[in-house]
């Protein structure tokens, strides 16, 4: 399954990269995501809780950032084992670009699975890997901008800036 998209982020080029090599930004964003460690030189472990279709399982694995062009361009690979459900295994090419609105976030997911997991059928998995990375883009989004929801603004009136925002004062 291979899926193409892209998300324009109001934020710097600089301040998308540095959210996109963060582990807590990283586990903050991958849904289900229980724990992530580790370096973007060594690679994260991570621990993914998930249901796919009747199929529920807790998935155990690394992460790897590889392809790295600092500040333009990063290939995030995983592989998670799920005991008796299974595995899954996929990877992200992500292209950063500025534009004047901040920042155009391109990526092209590729994914698989195997074991029971992979018995529900191509449509249903096709269909929540897309889920899972529009998810997972939509999150990293929120964690660098802010709330979208105009009403979700402090009292003073001033647009909310995303928790990773915030942290690193962008």
């Amino acid at each position: 399954m291979q899926l193409t998209d892209s998300r324009e982020i109001k934020a710097s080029p600089e301040v998308v990269w540095a959210a996109i090599l963060n582990p807590e930004v990283l586990k903050e964003c991958v849904p289900g995501c229980e724990s992530m460690t580790g370096s973007v030189d060594d690679g994260f472990e991570a621990v993914v809780a998930q249901k796919v279709g009747p199929v529920s399982a807790r998935f155990t694995g690394i992460v790897k950032l590889s392809d790295i062009e600092v500040g333009r361009a990063v290939t995030i690979t995983g592989e998670g084992k799920g005991g008796p459900a299974g595995y899954a295994k996929g990877g992200a090419k992500v292209t950063l670009e500025a534009v004047e609105a901040g920042t155009l976030l391109s990526y092209t997911v590729d994914a698989s699975v195997g074991g029971k997991i992979a018995q529900l059928g191509s449509r249903i998995i096709d269909s929540f890997a897309k889920k899972l990375a529009d998810q997972f883009f939509e999150n990293f989004q929120t964690a660098v901008e802010g709330p979208a929801d105009p009403s979700e603004e402090t009292a003073e009136g001033a647009e909310k800036k995303g928790w990773f925002k915030r942290l690193i004062g962008g």
